[in-house]
């Protein structure tokens, strides 16, 4: 048996701390010692109406405990970054060996933890886009885990970021970290834009269509308001053609274990930095959700098992 955090519709955070079985692992998949995990918002989403059978957690970091007999480049012992499908916040977790990568030794627990759900997001943005040097770029939502990668690895390809943030604060941070400039809101921005990335939702979806440029594309990844957006395309604003995509990042078709591969050799090289706003212990993990849901932490909130 072990602890792990479960929905429960009645209580305020919409969880527990409870003791449930530990898992059993497939032939593909690695038992990891959990050290800490990041809370992500779509998942404080499905906890007010969770899937049967589900539990929260997407993003760990930990150390390996087991692996199934079809499990190669993974041993016992080793410190990794994962990316489980869900029930990350608990002691152990089961990951297929596909979507778990190792940690250098000067890469902490905490900011690993940070890397998996929101740095694929950033990076697989980045190839969604299409080529960005040079590109005028409209970002909304940016004072998240996502916003602060993105701005980062966009700005490493010479791209000019407009970020959309709340305040100045997090605004000079994200100007800190590449954005050529940071606006209140979205109806602030002066076009035209060849790139567009909207993840909030409600007015901003079709106040970015209209500040493309022409033949310009607009890529949708998220409604973190929970306002359905509207678009009108009889509203010729902006330029007279475009392009709307809608993202997931697990639609990319590269592996994740190369992605997140990728983003641990960039940390660990000081060429990407992961935003952490807020850490506690993971006893604390219903205060932290409403942390995070409240807009009081800039970036990645993450929580340490064990501590």
């Amino acid at each position: 048996m072990m602890k792990a955090w479960v929905p429960d519709p009645d209580s305020p955070a919409r969880i527990r701390l409870e003791e449930v079985a530990k898992p059993r692992i497939a032939a593909d998949e690695v038992l990891v010692r959990v050290a800490a995990y990041s809370i992500n918002r779509g998942e404080t989403f499905l906890l007010e109406a969770p899937p049967p059978d589900w539990r929260p957690g997407k993003d760990v970091s930990g150390r390996v405990v087991a692996v199934g007999r079809d499990v190669r480049d993974l041993e016992p012992g080793q410190r990794v970054v994962a990316h489980p499908d869900q029930a990350g916040w608990a002691e152990w977790v089961a990951v297929k060996a596909e979507r778990a990568v190792t940690l250098p030794d000067g890469l902490d627990d905490r900011t690993a933890a940070a890397l998996p759900l929101a740095g694929l997001t950033a990076l697989r943005l980045t190839r969604a886009t299409g080529p960005l040097a040079s590109r005028r770029v409209l970002l909304t939502g940016a004072s998240g885990g996502v916003g602060h990668a993105f701005v980062q690895l966009a700005a490493a390809h010479g791209a000019r970021i407009t970020a959309v943030a709340a305040d100045d604060e997090r605004g000079q941070r994200l100007r800190e970290l590449g954005a050529i400039e940071t606006i209140p809101s979205v109806e602030d921005a002066r076009g035209p834009f060849e790139i567009a990335l909207e993840s909030t939702g409600g007015r901003a979806l079709a106040a970015a269509w209209e500040r493309l440029a022409p033949e310009g594309r607009l890529v949708w990844f998220g409604q973190a308001s929970r306002t359905p957006a509207t678009l009108d395309f009889f509203n010729w604003k902006g330029g007279l053609s475009g392009t709307l995509r809608k993202f997931h990042y697990l639609d990319d078709p590269t592996p994740v274990a190369i992605d997140l591969d990728t983003l641990v050799r960039l940390v660990a090289q000081q060429r990407l930095h992961v935003e952490v706003g807020l850490s506690a212990d993971w006893q604390d993990t219903p205060a932290a959700i409403e942390a995070l849901l409240g807009r009081r932490a800039r970036g990645n909130v993450v929580l340490a098992v064990g501590t």
